[in-house]
């Protein structure tokens, strides 16, 4: 904490506002301070360098300038020096305690903690105040932010505290410690977004934009402008200049959804983005400098659209600095009496249902049924049993058909082994056309009329991986 200056009663501070800001910088430095000083206006004279590196504002920024030059400034325990200045006397000391709040040169919010003094000549008269003070931002934000995305069963939304979940949990937090490109791989539906928010809420950028855009949602035509903007008149439609969701993010995280599915051409264009830290907007030139944390998330196999020539090599090593692979919840069957509790929980919360729990032969069956479509799968099917549920528990019957249809099909959702005959006759015509056509899964999906990632979750379903 932030040592107070001296609140002796007869002490008289003098300090040479020339020669201030040299003494300011040493006193600061070695304190790991910022220290200034103001003159009988409340103007900034003297400011340490300490002070700049907190704010980001230099002497040359603040000379002149009242604490009023700080966009947003709110202080708590402090008449404000001006009010100081003006209200002082003989008799008064002019200590106060100095909690304010206000905004970096980089529009970063601040917290910060110290204690002003003022400054009396020989005679005893005012002739201006110093001042020190200590960021507590960082200490602020952790109190605030553990309890929030921290719990004994999850993080961020996650919820399990199987050992698959538990690594996931700490790939989490060493990427929320980095700010390198982040790549989260992932079947549909085991919450690749929610491992993205958590990374941006544990990282220094949480109090920035978190933005995530589905890259296979928007026709490739307009991706780009989606991302890096337009001038007006660049393209038909374009009839204003409008920013793209890097210069939108600009100081917090971009998750690119679905990265897998974007042309090489414009994966080129990324790459240098991400290499030079710098956009340029549709139809022009000039290049504009952007601080943001990308991750990017995909439920493809990367490699394989590699080989297959659909996405470039040097694009995937500069997005995959770090990854962090989402296990599908058949991986993590321990967790779905948690998660179903959990959801149940939620659910009942936001319907005002009366539901407390779940039977027990119900549960067995959620363990059993194999979930295709993971954690985004079970939920949907909660929601489904609250809609019909009328006691104190979700029952068996409350549950869909599929899920107490599936769970005999697949008695043991590990093996996942046995098919029923439409899906026995399926997995064969994949299996001839993934021979016929050397397993060039692009050929494949070509020659059944369906996508790749329809053709990749088939292939997974039906375990005919090569």
């Amino acid at each position: 904490m932030t040592p107070p200056l001296s609140d002796a009663p007869n002490s008289k501070l003098e300090l040479d506002f020339e020669k201030s800001p040299v003494v300011l910088s040493v006193l600061g430095d070695s304190l790991g301070q910022g220290v200034f000083t103001v003159d009988r206006q409340a103007r900034f004279v003297g400011w340490s360098k300490a002070a700049e590196r907190i704010t980001g504002y230099s002497l040359r920024d603040v000379k002149g300038q009242t604490c009023h030059m700080f966009e947003g400034v709110e202080c708590k325990g402090f008449s404000g020096l001006s009010q100081l200045l003006d209200s002082s006397s003989p008799e008064t000391t002019g200590m106060e305690n100095l909690e304010c709040r206000a905004y970096s040169k980089k529009s970063r919010e601040l917290h910060l903690m110290g204690s002003v003094k003022l400054l009396r000549n020989g005679s005893g008269e005012v002739y201006g105040a110093i001042g020190c003070f200590t960021d507590i931002t960082a200490i602020l934000q952790a109190k605030a932010v553990q309890p929030r995305t921290l719990s004994a069963e999850g993080l961020g939304g996650l919820v399990g505290t199987s050992p698959a979940m538990e690594e996931i949990f700490r790939r989490i937090r060493l990427a929320a410690d980095s700010d390198v490109t982040t790549l989260i791989t992932g079947e549909s539906g085991t919450g690749k977004e929610l491992a993205a928010r958590a990374i941006h809420s544990l990282s220094d950028r949480r109090d920035s934009p978190f933005i995530a855009i589905n890259c296979s949602a928007i026709p490739e035509t307009l991706l780009e402008s989606e991302l890096f903007g337009h001038v007006k008149g660049s393209f038909t439609g374009a009839t204003r200049d409008r920013s793209g969701v890097f210069e939108t993010a600009n100081g917090g995280t971009l998750l690119l959804d679905e990265i897998g599915d974007i042309s090489p051409l414009l994966q080129l264009k990324l790459l240098r983005v991400l290499q030079e830290r710098e956009i340029r907007r549709v139809g022009e030139e000039r290049a504009i400098p952007v601080d943001v944390r990308v991750v990017t998330a995909t439920n493809c196999n990367l490699m394989e659209r590699i080989a297959d020539g659909l996405v470039r090599e040097d694009f995937y090593y500069r997005i995959r600095v770090f990854d962090v692979r989402m296990p599908a919840l058949r991986e993590r069957t321990s967790d779905i009496p948690l998660l179903a509790q959990h959801f149940v929980g939620e659910i009942a919360q936001a319907w005002g249902k009366k539901a407390r729990g779940i039977a027990r032969d119900a549960l067995e069956t959620l363990v059993r049924y194999p979930w295709p479509g993971n954690v985004r799968e079970l939920r949907n099917a909660l929601e489904h049993a609250m809609v019909v549920q009328l006691g104190d528990h979700v029952g068996l019957l409350d549950l869909p058909e599929e899920v107490r249809r599936g769970s005999k099909i697949f008695p043991d959702a590990r093996e996942n082994r046995f098919f029923t005959p439409n899906q026995e006759a399926e997995r064969t015509r994949i299996l001839e056309a993934l021979e016929s056509n050397v397993w060039n899964r692009t050929r494949t999906a070509q020659s059944l009329g369906v996508s790749r990632v329809t053709l990749w979750k088939k292939i997974r379903r039906y375990q005919l991986e090569k």
